[in-house]
């Protein structure tokens, strides 16, 4: 609810890595790592701002922060083949409306 990320190893109650703050105060609705890259991971906020991390390029800081105007991001959900290394990755977002939105993600971020 205060925006904060924790990292998490299943053997220990304490987190490997945290991230206060990490969506300027906004609490988090939705997180998710990316089906195709291991270090990659997305973060829906509040405010309908998504945030890319990838740890291997920068373990501080997200690398993307992208705000989706117009209408409020209820929720969302990654699309995307684990199996094949063809480096599509999709974002389903569900909008207020009901309306769905799919978008997908540079190969940078997508790729085995």
């Amino acid at each position: 609810s205060d925006g904060s990320i924790r990292l998490h190893q299943m053997t220990s109650e304490y987190p490997l890595m945290q991230w206060n703050d990490s969506t300027n105060g906004q609490p988090v609705i939705a997180l998710q790592w990316a089906l195709t890259r291991p270090a990659v991971f997305f973060v829906l906020d509040a405010s309908s701002n998504i945030y890319i991390w990838d740890l291997l390029e920068n373990d501080l800081l997200p690398v993307v922060k992208q705000t989706i105007p117009s209408e409020n991001v209820v929720t969302m959900t990654l699309l995307g083949e684990p199996e094949k290394a063809n480096g599509l990755l999709g974002i389903a977002l569900a909008k207020e409306s009901g309306q769905i939105d799919i978008q997908y993600v540079k190969k940078k971020w997508a790729l085995p």
